[in-house]
C-alpha cells in the first residue's frame, strides 16, 4: 500500500456536498483504498480565473494498491459522476480531485506530475493537508510547513465546516 493525498475542491452547485460525496467513493473503493485521514473543509477565492465562485476545499489521506496513473483515472471517473466538465482551465467545478503527493514518487509525465505541479504555491491546499499531515514533506525533504510559511498572508483561506 502507498500513501497518497488528495486534493479536493468544488465550487458549483452543493459545494459540501461534492466534497463528502468524493469522499464516501473513496471510502466505498475498498480494498483498494483506505481513507486514513480527513481535513477539515477550507473556503478560498478563486485563482487564475477569478470572476466565479469561492471555493471548499479539503484533503484526505489515503493508502491504496493503485498506482499513480490508475487513481488519476478513479479520481476522474468520481469527478464526471459528480458532473465535471473540462471546458476553460481554472473554471468553475462540482468538484476537482487532484493528486498532490503518492509516496515518494517524484515524476514529471504528459499526464501526471508529481508531487502536483502547483502544490507549493497554495495555501488553500497547504493548510489542510498539514492540518491532517502536520509532518509533510515534498519527496526532494522540503517540510511542507516552511513552504507554507513562506507563502505568507496573500491567499486567503477560512476554516468552514468539518468533512
Amino acid at each position: 500500500m502507498s500513501r497518497a493525498y488528495i486534493g479536493m475542491g468544488s465550487n458549483v452547485g452543493e459545494r459540501l456536498e461534492n466534497l463528502q460525496a468524493a469522499v464516501m467513493t473513496l471510502s466505498a473503493a475498498l480494498p483498494d483504498i483506505v481513507l486514513i485521514a480527513r481535513s477539515g473543509v477550507y473556503g478560498s477565492e478563486p485563482v487564475g480565473m477569478t470572476d466565479q465562485p469561492d471555493f471548499l476545499n479539503a484533503v484526505v489521506a489515503i493508502e491504496t494498491t493503485l498506482d499513480p496513473y490508475e487513481l488519476l483515472s478513479f479520481l476522474h471517473e468520481i469527478e464526471i459522476a459528480r458532473g465535471r466538465q473540462r471546458i476553460t482551465r481554472w473554471g468553475p467545478r462540482t468538484l476537482d480531485l487532484d493528486i498532490l503527493l503518492f509516496a515518494d514518487v517524484a515524476q514529471d509525465g504528459p499526464d501526471l506530475t508529481l508531487p502536483h505541479p502547483r502544490l507549493t504555491e497554495r495555501r488553500f491546499v497547504l493548510e489542510p493537508l498539514l492540518e491532517i499531515a502536520p509532518e509533510a514533506k515534498l519527496p526532494d525533504g522540503t517540510p511542507l510547513r516552511s513552504v507554507l510559511d513562506a507563502l505568507g498572508d496573500e491567499q486567503a483561506t477560512w476554516r468552514t465546516d468539518d468533512l
